[in-house]
C-alpha cells in the first residue's frame, strides 16, 4: 500500500526519466559549448570573439535542443492520442471483443480464467477507454506527455550546462583561459557522470570514465582546429 504523498512507480519512473534527461541536456551543453569556446581560443586570444561565440553557441544550441525535444515529444503525443482514438472506436465498434481481449491481458500477467475476466468486466463498466489505455497501450489518457514542457526543460537544460565552460573561459587571465576552461569542463562532466549514473542505477565510474573522455577528445582536437585556423589566417 502507498502513504498519502507517496508517488506511485510511473509518477516516480516519470520524474526520473525527466531529471536524467535533464542532466544529459546539460552534458550536452557542457561539451558543445566547452568545444566551440576552446576551439575559438585556440585562433585568437581576443575575449569579445570568444564570448560572442559562446553566447552564440548557447543561445544556438539551446533554441536547437528545444526544438528538436519539441519536434520528437509532439511526435510522440500525435501517436498517443491516435492511438487512443482508434481504441474508442473499436470499444464502441466492439465492446465485447475488447472485454476479451482486455481479460486475456490480465490472464497472460498471472491471473486465472475467472478472474481475469471479472476484472476485465469490472473495470470495463467503471471506464473502458482507461482500462485499455493503460493495460493495453500503457498510455494513461490523463497524462499524455508535453512537448512544451519537454522543450522548456531541454533549453534550460543545455543552457545551464553551456554557462559552465563560458564562465570559466571569459573570466579567467588570457594565459590561464583554456586551462581553467578544461578544469571547469571535467569537472561538471565528472559530475553529470555519476549523477547521471545514479539515476540509471549503473556504475558510476563507466559513466563519468565516458564523459571525461568524450570531453576531453572534443576539446583537444576543437583546440587543434583552432590553432590551425589563427596560423593559417595569421
Amino acid at each position: 500500500m502507498t502513504h498519502p504523498g507517496e508517488p506511485h512507480h510511473d509518477d516516480l519512473s516519470g520524474r526520473l526519466n525527466r531529471l536524467r534527461a535533464g542532466v544529459l541536456g546539460a552534458n550536452d551543453g557542457i561539451v558543445s559549448t566547452a568545444g566551440l569556446v576552446v576551439g575559438v581560443a585556440g585562433a585568437t586570444a581576443d575575449g569579445t570573439a570568444i564570448l560572442a561565440a559562446g553566447v552564440a553557441g548557447l543561445v544556438a544550441g539551446s533554441l536547437s535542443m528545444a526544438g528538436g525535444e519539441y519536434a520528437s515529444v509532439s511526435t510522440q503525443r500525435d501517436t498517443e492520442r491516435a492511438a487512443l482514438r482508434r481504441e474508442a472506436w473499436e470499444l464502441r465498434e466492439m465492446p465485447e471483443e475488447e472485454e476479451r481481449e482486455l481479460a486475456g491481458i490480465y490472464r497472460d500477467k498471472g491471473l486465472t480464467e475467472d478472474l481475469a475476466a471479472r476484472v476485465a468486466h469490472e473495470l470495463t463498466e467503471k471506464d473502458a477507454l482507461r482500462a485499455h489505455a493503460e493495460a493495453e497501450l500503457q498510455i494513461d489518457p490523463d497524462h499524455l506527455t508535453n512537448p512544451w514542457h519537454a522543450a522548456w526543460a531541454s533549453l534550460g537544460a543545455f543552457a545551464a550546462g553551456s554557462v559552465i565552460p563560458l564562465a570559466a573561459i571569459v573570466l579567467p587571465p588570457t594565459a590561464w583561459r583554456v586551462w581553467a576552461c578544461a578544469a571547469a569542463v571535467l569537472v561538471g562532466l565528472v559530475l553529470t557522470g555519476v549523477v547521471s549514473a545514479r539515476l540509471g542505477g549503473s556504475p558510476a565510474g563507466r559513466a563519468v570514465r565516458r564523459n571525461v573522455v568524450v570531453g576531453s577528445l572534443t576539446m583537444a582536437v576543437t583546440y587543434g582546429v583552432g590553432l590551425l585556423f589563427g596560423v593559417t589566417a595569421g
